[in-house]
C-alpha cells in the first residue's frame, strides 16, 4: 500500500472512529428521550434493539460471510452463553439503570468495562494482573464508587439503584469480552456478533409478549430518539468498529472512546439539561485515572522484547 493509500486508509478509519464515538456517546441520552413519561419502557427498547441487530447484523454477516455463518453454529452453546452475557443480560441492566439514573453517570459507569475485562481476564488466566493494572482497577473503582459517597444525599439515594445495575450491566459485558475471545479466534468478528444477537431474539419475543413495545401514546420525539438507538448504537456502531480496526492497531481505538463521556456531558446539558454535579466530576476523574494505568501498563507489556526488555522506539 502506498504512502498516499495508508494515509487515506487511516483518515477513513479515524472517521468511522469519531461515528463510533457519536453514537455510543449520546446513546444514553437518546435513551433518557425514549423513557420520557408516554414513550418507551427499558425492556422494550432492549426488545427492539435485540430484534432490529439480529435481523441488520445477521443480513450483513450472511451476505459476506456466507458459509462461515453458517457454520459457527456448531459452538452454539458458547455462543448462547456469550449472548446472555453480551446482549440479553447486558441490554436489559444497563437499560433498567440508565433509567434509573442520569445519562452522564451512565457514560461514567460504562468506563468501567475495559477495567472490569482485565481484572476477568487475570482471573481467568488470560492476563497477568501486574502491580500497575492491579493499582488502575483499584482507582477506577474508587472513583466509580464516588458516584455514591461524592454526590448530593439526594441525588445518591435517587440513582443508587441504577448506578448499580449499570455496574452489574458493565461486569456482564466485560466478561462476555473475556468469553468470546476464543470464539474470535475461531469465527470472524461479525459471525460472532451477529449469532450473539441472533441468540437473543427468544428473549425479544417474551419481552414483547408480556410488555407493551408499540406505546399508543409514545410521541414523535420517543419514535425519534428509539430510531436513532437502533440504528447508531445498535447497529452502526459494530460495523464501523470493525470497520477502523481492519485499518488501525486496537490502541489507537481505545484512545477514542475518552471522547465518549465528553459528548454525553455536551449532550446532557444541552437535550436533557443534566448538568455535571461534584459527585460526577470526582468519579470522572478517577475513572479516567484508573483506565489510564490500566491503559499504559497493557501498552507497556505489548512493547516487551523477548528477553523482557522494553522494546525502543
Amino acid at each position: 500500500m502506498g504512502i498516499e493509500a495508508a494515509a487515506r486508509s487511516r483518515r477513513s478509519a479515524y472517521l468511522a472512529l469519531l461515528g463510533v464515538q457519536i453514537s455510543f456517546g449520546l446513546f444514553p441520552v437518546f435513551g433518557k428521550l425514549a423513557f420520557k413519561p408516554g414513550g418507551f419502557s427499558p425492556f422494550a427498547v432492549g426488545a427492539w434493539r435485540m430484534g432490529f441487530g439480529a435481523a441488520v447484523l445477521c443480513a450483513i454477516a450472511w451476505a459476506i460471510h456466507g458459509r462461515a455463518f453458517v457454520e459457527a453454529r456448531r459452538d452454539i452453546k458458547k455462543l448462547l452463553v456469550a449472548s446472555v452475557l453480551g446482549v440479553t443480560a447486558n441490554m436489559l441492566l444497563y437499560l433498567e439503570g440508565l433509567a434509573r439514573s442520569s445519562a452522564i453517570e451512565a457514560t461514567l459507569v460504562m468506563c468501567l468495562i475495559p477495567v472490569f475485562t482485565f481484572g476477568i481476564a487475570a482471573a481467568v488466566g488470560q492476563e497477568r494482573l501486574r502491580a500497575g493494572r492491579a493499582g488502575g482497577i483499584l482507582v477506577a473503582l474508587v472513583g466509580a464508587s464516588a458516584l455514591f459517597w461524592a454526590q448530593d444525599r439526594e441525588i445518591a439515594r435517587a440513582h443508587w439503584v441504577g448506578n448499580l445495575l449499570m455496574a452489574a450491566n458493565a461486569l456482564s459485558y466485560a466478561a462476555y469480552f473475556v468469553w468470546s475471545r476464543p470464539l474470535l479466534k475461531r469465527h470472524p468478528p461479525l459471525v460472532v456478533i451477529a449469532w450473539v444477537f441472533l441468540l437473543s431474539v427468544p428473549a425479544a419475543v417474551w419481552i414483547a409478549a408480556s410488555h407493551e413495545v408499540w406505546p399508543r401514546a409514545a410521541s414523535a420525539e420517543a419514535w425519534w430518539s428509539l430510531a436513532f438507538v437502533l440504528v447508531f448504537p445498535t447497529a452502526l456502531a459494530y460495523l464501523l468498529n470493525m470497520f477502523a480496526l481492519a485499518r488501525v492497531p486496537a490502541s489507537t481505538t481505545a484512545v477514542f472512546i475518552y471522547a465518549q463521556p465528553i459528548l454525553t456531558v455536551l449532550a446532557s446539558v444541552l437535550l436533557l439539561d443534566e448538568p455535571p454535579t461534584r459527585g460526577v466530576l470526582i468519579a470522572g476523574a478517577l475513572v479516567f485515572v484508573g483506565i489510564w494505568m490500566v491503559a499504559r501498563q497493557n501498552r507497556l507489556v505489548q512493547q516487551k522484547g523477548p528477553d523482557g526488555s522494553t522494546a525502543r522506539p
